[in-house]
């Protein structure tokens, strides 16, 4: 400069007007719904300053092939990327407070409580039922009446009993005909509201088709011949005695189903599940934090979640998978399993056998000699079988640096151990045809043992 003071570093612009470029485009991407900003900025945030420091790079090495200084980073770029990230936590912020508000379950004055009796109307025997609620439990049973019942009780919180009358006189449930059906759900006030809470307690012919979906609330309902279906945000589901299939789909909360003639289905997540008596199947597919129990399925469990992968053909006995344990007991069916970080124990799984295990130790035991061919391949942890003496089979049993202890021996079985620690069990027992057994594991024991 004419002064002599030293030229002030410049900046091509390069990193703002791309920064701009792609702050826009993502914002219209989320507009339109194509992607989530919080989910973006949560995890991808730091490419900003990979972004950034690139950018510099490019601009300092074109400045000095021009001949000309160039600074790494300037106010105006510092203000631009906070500028940036305040409008797109606000643009996430607006999108998602409302929600969380609304989920918020703040009690605020004294509940008051009015009830709710709508008078009967005729129904077709085999009509479609729709029942939509928002707080509170919805109780469905059956009539052999083609008779339409229902009663309930409307709950407003407030700071006085006389705001809670005016505010109640508001608040209804209606029972509109649509289509072939009839559609439920509580009048009056935004179903969101948690100040307001309707439960209603409906009785329906039995050969209705039954489908019941809640915000926050239980859900009851017993004693129907055809299909029933349930959906809740957070509350427990308790079905019983239903001749049709029975689908449940839950975000929070506790499932029982006892006594249906068709197949059940659960999904999505939870506490516990108890599903006694189906003379269908049973598939449960999500993460159910308590325990997963199941008895007398006539046509079997398939079970699916983020450790396991289960399905079982057959169970007469009982199942249970809890935090870090999987049991079954008197299943006729076969037997098809992948699991993570679970124990293992089998009783009594008379069909074919194939698991897959890793971070868990496996335990098999039979009353009566296998029949069926058994696999098992355990990562890391032991194995151990349990099978009469008088039992006929042929084994490979591999044990990757750890020891193969046999209570079976003789001189169709042949144990090998390597000098690396690898032992190795192969061979027949017994003199009648019996099924495969094989036994694969790693760093942990295989034991085989005789029981009488």
């Amino acid at each position: 400069m004419a002064n002599g003071s030293p030229a002030r570093p410049r900046t091509s612009g390069v990193f703002s007007g791309l920064l701009l470029i792609l702050f826009g485009f993502l914002l219209l991407l989320h507009n339109y719904g194509h992607l989530q900003l919080g989910a973006i900025f949560r995890h991808w945030w730091p490419l900003i300053f990979i972004f950034w420091g690139a950018a510099k790079l490019y601009e300092r090495t074109l400045a000095q092939r021009q001949g000309r200084s160039a600074g790494w980073i300037t106010p105006g770029e510092v203000f631009l990327v906070v500028g940036l990230m305040v409008v797109v936590g606000i643009v996430i912020a607006a999108e998602q407070l409302p929600s969380q508000f609304h989920n918020l379950n703040i009690d605020f004055g004294e509940p008051y409580s009015f009830p709710v009796d709508i008078s009967p109307q005729p129904i077709a025997p085999n009509s479609r039922v729709l029942i939509r609620g928002g707080r509170g439990t919805i109780t469905v049973r059956s009539s052999d009446e083609p008779t339409l019942r229902i009663t309930g009780q409307k709950q407003i919180r407030t700071f006085s009993e006389s705001d809670a009358q005016k505010r109640s006189t508001s608040i209804d449930i209606q029972a509109a005909k649509a289509g072939d059906g009839y559609e439920i759900h509580p009048t009056g006030f935004d179903l969101g509201d948690s100040r307001i809470s309707v439960d209603m307690d409906v009785v329906v012919p039995k050969k209705s088709t039954v489908t019941v979906r809640n915000e926050r609330g239980d859900i009851n309902i017993s004693d129907m011949a055809t299909d029933v279906t349930v959906s809740t945000q957070e509350g427990d589901i308790e079905i019983n005695d239903t001749t049709g299939d029975v689908d449940a789909d839950l975000q929070k909360g506790d499932v029982k189903i006892t006594d249906t003639r068709g197949n059940v289905k659960v999904a999505g997540h939870g506490g516990s599940v108890e599903v006694v008596g189906a003379s269908g199947s049973l598939t449960v597919d999500g993460e159910f934090y308590s325990s997963v129990r199941a008895e007398k399925i006539a046509k079997g469990v398939r079970f699916i979640s983020q450790r396991s992968d289960l399905t079982l053909t057959q169970l007469g006995g009982h199942f249970e998978k809890s935090a870090g344990n999987m049991e079954i007991a008197d299943a006729p069916g076969n037997l098809t399993s992948r699991t993570k970080n679970v124990t293992v124990s089998l009783d009594n799984v008379a069909g074919k056998l194939v698991l897959d295990n890793t971070n868990g130790s496996i335990e098999l035991r039979f009353s009566n000699p296998p029949r069926e061919d058994i696999t098992v391949n355990n990562e890391r942890a032991s194995i151990t079988l349990s099978i009469p003496s008088s039992s006929s089979f042929d084994i490979q049993a591999d044990c990757r640096s750890c020891d193969i202890d046999s209570e079976f021996t003789g001189n169709g079985l042949k144990a090998t151990r390597s000098d690396k620690g690898d032992s190795h069990l192969e061979g027949k027992y017994g003199s009648a045809r019996g099924p495969k057994i094989i036994l694969k594991s790693s760093y942990d024991s295989i034991q085989i043992r005789k029981t009488t």
